[in-house]
């Protein structure tokens, strides 16, 4: 689970390439994050986990609080997190998550990319079913917590999978119960390095590497729209030679 986790985190941060494209990304997370939660970090877990996001990334401080001062305002910026889903090369499913001021523009941008890369934009519904909503915390351990006690009572808290190590604590769970987990992990004293919020598919497919190719020429395309805040897919990892998970 945490390499999964690190190799999610090592794609986002190679295609958001920049640093201010980066910050722009976070920023629009932001924006969507204050425009349904409200602008206090202590009563919206979302902007929390956001603003840890963003300082891992080393975004300055006052961009942070630029970026939720702006957010809060009357004309700011009327980013919709939309999802859209399709079908990639090969019977890949594929969601794409956006945070979009123009879905006019946005959904004719993403069908002309699928149908560029020999895939095809769905309706609705299309291969939403295929995949589960996930929240996940990346958490600094701490020296003097029982892993067994501490596994416990992430479970009461509505956490799925924990795994721990010297180095990183990993939490994941449904996204429902992303505020109950964060709230946890902040009331016992434990650091939040980073989060995500992923959408995880039930079942991978496997393909060749020259079919992998082709989908990852498609997943490229979508991910250097600016609309574009997230790719998932129902494709397999490539396997890591020496990897024996």
């Amino acid at each position: 689970m945490g390499r999964a986790f690190e190799y999610r985190k090592a794609r986002k941060m190679k295609r958001w390439g920049s640093m201010s494209r980066t910050f722009t990304r976070i920023g629009k997370e932001i924006t969507i994050a204050v425009k349904a939660g409200g602008p206090d970090p202590e009563g919206n877990s979302r902007l929390r986990a956001l603003i840890a996001n963003a300082k891992a990334a080393n975004m300055p401080k006052e961009n942070i609080e630029r970026a939720i001062k702006r957010a809060s305002e009357k004309d700011a910026g009327d980013y919709k997190e939309v999802i859209y889903e399709g079908f990639g090369p090969h019977g890949i499913a594929v969601l794409v998550e956006t945070a979009t001021d123009n879905t006019t523009r946005t959904v004719a941008n993403l069908r002309n990319y699928f149908n560029k890369k020999g895939g095809s934009l769905g309706n609705s519904g299309s291969v939403a079913f295929m995949f589960s909503h996930k929240c996940y915390f990346h958490v600094a351990p701490k020296a003097d917590v029982d892993p067994d006690e501490l596994e416990l009572e992430l479970i009461d808290c509505g956490a799925e999978e924990f795994a721990i190590d010297e180095e990183e604590m990993l939490v994941s769970g449904d996204f429902a119960s992303n505020g109950d987990i964060m709230k946890y992990l902040e009331d016992n004293g434990f650091e939040i390095k980073s989060s995500e919020f992923v959408y995880e598919p039930a079942d991978y497919k496997d393909v060749t590497e020259a079919e992998r190719a082709e989908v990852e020429a498609l997943i490229e395309v979508l991910e250097e729209d600016d609309d574009v805040q997230n790719v998932f897919t129902t494709m397999a990892e490539a396997e890591v030679e020496g990897d024996d998970e």
